[in-house]
């Protein structure tokens, strides 16, 4: 059964590096939204402000759709992909120069309603 994405909440540039949000998004993914929120909520890293803040956003996307019960929306993709870097050079020892890279990321939540699942048609084929 795949679920597909139904409200989707995006938060682009985010001034943070990838590799600090996909463990929390992880945690998230799969959690219903009122589920999600809490574990969030109680979490000490900057990048779980982030990624709430995002999914308060497509909680909210849905509510303006339509939709009464916006935490048993369950979180079907949480996303973190790689955004622009900006690329600095210091100066080290003996004239050489590392590379400094101020990496950004993309954050993406999409939620559904897995109780509003629509039936095959493979139950109606069978006369």
């Amino acid at each position: 059964m795949s679920a597909s994405v139904e409200y989707i909440a995006k938060h682009r540039f985010a001034k943070i590096s990838v590799r600090k949000l996909r463990p929390i998004l992880d945690l998230v993914r799969g959690k219903y939204a009122d589920d999600a929120m809490d574990i969030l909520k109680y979490m000490p890293h900057r990048g779980a402000r982030m990624i709430e803040q995002v999914l308060k956003s497509a909680m909210a996307n849905a509510e303006d759709r339509g939709i009464r019960n916006v935490g048993d929306l369950v979180v079907v993709d949480a996303r973190g992909d790689g955004g622009p870097m900006f690329k600095r050079l210091m100066p080290r020892a003996r004239g050489m120069a590392y590379m400094i890279r101020r990496r950004s990321a993309h954050i993406q939540i999409g939620l559904t309603d897995l109780t509003a699942v629509p039936t095959d048609s493979s139950d109606q084929d069978q006369d």
